[in-house]
């Protein structure tokens, strides 16, 4: 167990003019007039691949691999289409947002209601709840039922009357290849449908083979146990290689304090572990292909750590912490909720005990000035950018915009259609053999028995560069 330090600064922002107000158009019309830095526009060049012309340009639908950016800021809420042959990615390039479509058809579990039976399902969405870091998507579809007993029959159409909404939906829960289209569906936890309980999820995958598509996943969820002597966690967890869900119980804990963890944030895949996050106090990692695993807890940087929240979430953090991956490492961001709006990023060491600050700027002397910061709305974390990690995307109010913190400037804006008041985009990476590649099941596995590797982004990054050079 380590107790989280803060390490010597680096890269702080520097004052600079305001940046005047660009013009965004929204994705589903032309293709945006953004603004990019040329030095910014190199940088990503080299680390992705891209051609200088390709990182100015947005992307749609599904394209090749060598066209298309190497991530996408996804949207958390599905669009589900009818008619659709297959899902789809309406791929945008950062700070656009992509959408992903999902076919009705192939997630809804009827068409409408029973004639004989009162159960009928008022509000059907999906969700993508987080990202395996190499492309794999696990969505979540909620299904809100009622109660609404026939009361009338005229002329063949039935009239009915809402008695009881239940306030616990059924749960679907798929893993999804984005750029194939590939959905795979989750057994229920239990067999039971009624597992929204069962929120904090993540996917993370396993590769025998260094920079290749996967082999292997697993879906898990942490929770903590507060019925025994002595605090424990309790792990369910999915394994592509049985096809099962089973339970791990009595899992020692690691947190310092007798404080209990609220994991309210995206759950991370990152160095072969899952992190389940609580944006007040920290993180608690572990493996989960592991029968017996060892969990780890990382605090917030000095100075972040806040008190529990009072009530279910921290909805005064929502959107202004945030986790995520850039670069090969784990990073830590957060925007102060008052002018100058300052951004703080932090990367973990090696070890995983100490945070070291890398760039602090202040938002108010890049982002466009007048209504955009004087009224309501305050600058918020959209994404942490997985390829370079002195950008990050800010979104403020129905906007984003990505901001290099190095050089302090906004390197390009868009709208986001719908204001996103919380941090609920999702990074999604897309590797080079995406596109070409299917989720893994039982007994896809091949049976070399040599050991298996979890993937990190900076194994990916290398793939990248290899495909490039081939």
């Amino acid at each position: 167990m380590h107790r989280a330090c803060n390490c010597k600064r680096t890269n702080l922002g520097r004052r600079h003019p305001p940046f005047p107000t660009a013009p965004a158009n929204p994705i589903s019309q032309q293709p945006s007039t953004q603004l990019r830095a040329a030095s910014s526009a190199m940088t990503l060049k080299r680390l992705l691949g891209l051609s200088a012309a390709a990182s100015g340009r947005l992307r749609r639908g599904i394209s090749t691999a060598a066209s298309r950016p190497p991530w996408a800021m996804v949207y958390p809420l599905t669009k589900l289409k009818t008619p659709a042959p297959r899902v789809s990615l309406q791929l945008a390039e950062a700070p656009c947002i992509s959408h992903l479509n999902v076919p009705a058809h192939l997630v809804y579990p009827g068409t409408g209601p029973d004639p004989r039976n009162d159960d009928i399902s008022l509000v059907f969405g999906g969700f993508v709840k987080a990202s395996s870091g190499d492309g794999l998507l696990l969505l979540n579809f909620l299904d809100l039922r009622g109660t609404a007993p026939i009361v009338s029959t005229h002329r063949g159409t039935q009239g009915r009357k809402l008695t009881f909404i239940s306030l616990d939906p059924d749960v679907t829960r798929f893993v999804c290849n984005p750029l194939t289209g590939q959905l795979f569906r989750l057994p229920d936890i239990d067999g039971k449908k009624k597992t929204l309980s069962c929120a904090g999820m993540g996917i993370l995958t396993q590769s025998e083979r260094p920079h290749r598509p996967p082999d292997r996943f697993a879906v898990a969820e942490l929770h903590e146990d507060h019925d025994g002597e002595e605090p424990s966690f309790v792990m369910r967890r999915f394994l592509s290689q049985t096809g099962k869900w089973d339970k791990l119980v009595g899992l020692p804990s690691p947190l310092p304090l007798a404080r209990r963890m609220n994991i309210d944030h995206e759950v991370l895949a990152f160095s072969g572990r899952l992190w389940y996050v609580d944006i007040s106090w920290g993180a608690v990692s572990a493996d989960p292909f592991s029968d017996r695993p060892e969990l780890r807890f990382v605090e917030l940087p000095r100075g972040s750590v806040t008190e529990p929240p009072k009530g279910p979430g921290q909805p005064e953090l929502d959107g202004y912490r945030r986790m995520g991956v850039s670069e090969g490492r784990l990073r830590y961001a957060e925007v102060s909720q008052k002018e100058p709006f300052v951004l703080s990023s932090f990367a973990l060491d090696g070890d995983g005990s100490c945070w070291t600050l890398e760039h602090r700027v202040a938002l108010s002397r890049l982002l466009p000035r007048g209504d955009l910061l004087s009224g309501e709305d305050t600058p918020r974390i959209g994404v942490v950018d997985p390829m370079n990690a002195s950008v990050m995307h800010i979104t403020l109010g129905n906007q984003a915009f990505s901001v290099d913190m190095d050089k302090g400037k906004v390197l390009a804006c868009s709208l986001t259609g719908p204001s996103l008041q919380c941090d609920s985009l999702k990074s999604c990476v897309l590797p080079p053999w995406l596109a070409s590649s299917r989720i893994p099941s039982a007994g896809t596995l091949s049976s070399n028995k040599a050991k298996v590797k979890s993937k990190t982004l900076s194994d990916i990054l290398v793939r990248v560069d290899m495909d490039k050079k081939n």
